[in-house]
């Protein structure tokens, strides 16, 4: 009988050429955790827009016919949490009366108190014992950019979001009413070193109405999807699992429980670089965990737009309460000069206050955000 294990990648280490295959996955914005941080980042932006200084970590729970809404909000702003809730369900297409969860029929439970006197002490700039804005929390955040694809982000986790994303399309357009909100993808790319070689495998699961064929699906995917979000590297070799299960009827929140903070790889570079932990949606520009990641991919295409590398990953570290950080680290992976890459990394300013002012994040701009990636984004300021 054939081995059912996959053939094992060859390594430098074992004198060969370095050909390995890497893979990343995406999720559609009717994935149960995705509609958790969707429903958080509008609540988010409604702060924002009313009181741009709002302090918000918002956090949301899905399952059935409920959504759980908790954490800490401070604001000089009066936002209805259940209008929010109810408009965000609706936008991502989660209508129908019939199934357990819609917008029209959860039910919305909210449990909001004020941030804490505490980190307020720290993190506000009149409070600050510096005078500064300091980091809401502790934490290590990264950056980071490669000049593999146009949007200077690595090749699988670019075409997995694109698969996800043209189901998404599709579904809106009413040309497939077959399709529904849930939906995952997955793509493998063979590698030379750093050079992406071609797209090995592709997985896509697609929550559908109970009347379409496996068939029909597959076809879909095969002769439309596919080759549309891959483009040019598409090819007739790859091969396919396509709703491998063979159903997925029963998809989103009415069947699995949905959290905020739960797709930070495919939030980020789908596992190409490091994640420092911390998650995006839900939280004010105060919390570096979200602006400090988003500065260091800024700086990382800095250093791609200048030449000085090929590759580039940034590490920064904070404590709670001061505004400098306690470290901040660069790595070029060989591709660059690193000691002159550290030094144009020290030109930026990586206190909190400074990201949010270059950056220009006291905006409501955070649904952007929630799907298809944070990064690679032009419309997005630390994309520009």
């Amino acid at each position: 009988m054939p081995s059912t294990v996959p053939e094992l990648d060859r390594s430098a280490s074992q004198g060969l050429p370095s050909i390995h295959t890497f893979t990343s996955e995406s999720v559609s914005e009717g994935h149960p955790d995705k509609v958790c941080d969707y429903i958080a980042d509008a609540i988010l932006d409604a702060y924002i827009a009313v009181d741009p200084p709002s302090r918000v970590a918002c956090e949301v729970l899905c399952k059935e016919g409920a959504v759980v809404i908790a954490g800490e909000i401070t604001s000089r702003g009066q936002i209805d949490h259940e209008l929010v809730a109810r408009q965000a369900i609706r936008d991502i297409g989660y209508t129908d009366t019939s199934a357990v969860f819609n917008a029209e029929n959860v039910s919305v439970m909210q449990m909001i108190s004020r941030q804490s006197v505490d980190i307020a002490l720290g993190v506000d700039q009149e409070k600050n014992i510096d005078g500064e804005q300091g980091a809401g929390d502790q934490g290590i955040m990264f950056g980071y950019a490669t000049t593999e694809t146009p949007e200077w982000m690595p090749l699988p986790i670019v075409l997995a979001h694109r698969l996800t994303k043209g189901l998404a399309e599709d579904r809106r357009s009413g040309k497939y009413p077959w399709i529904c909100p849930d939906a995952k993808s997955q793509v493998s790319v063979r590698y030379d070193v750093e050079k992406p070689l071609q797209v090995t495998d592709v997985l896509v699961s697609t929550q559908h109405r109970p009347e379409a064929t496996r068939q029909q699906i597959s076809e879909y995917v095969r002769e439309r999807l596919a080759p549309r979000a891959l483009g040019h590297w598409f090819h007739p070799a790859i091969r396919f699992a396509i709703n491998p299960t063979g159903n997925f009827v029963h998809g989103g929140p009415s069947a699995d429980c949905g959290v905020t903070g739960r797709k930070i790889i495919a939030d980020t570079y789908g596992g190409a670089a490091r994640h420092g932990g911390g998650a995006f949606s839900g939280k004010d520009p105060s919390k570096v965990d979200r602006s400090a990641a988003y500065f260091c991919r800024f700086v990382a295409r800095e250093i791609l737009k200048t030449g000085l590398a090929s590759r580039v990953e940034i590490q920064v570290a904070y404590a709670i309460g001061l505004a400098k950080p306690m470290s901040i680290k660069v790595d070029t992976f060989g591709t660059g000069d690193a000691a002159a890459t550290a030094e144009f990394v020290r030109a930026y300013d990586f206190r909190p206050a400074a990201i949010i002012e270059r950056l220009d994040l006291l905006r409501p701009i955070y649904r952007q955000t929630t799907n298809y990636g944070h990064f690679g984004k032009r419309e997005l300021p630390w994309e520009r």
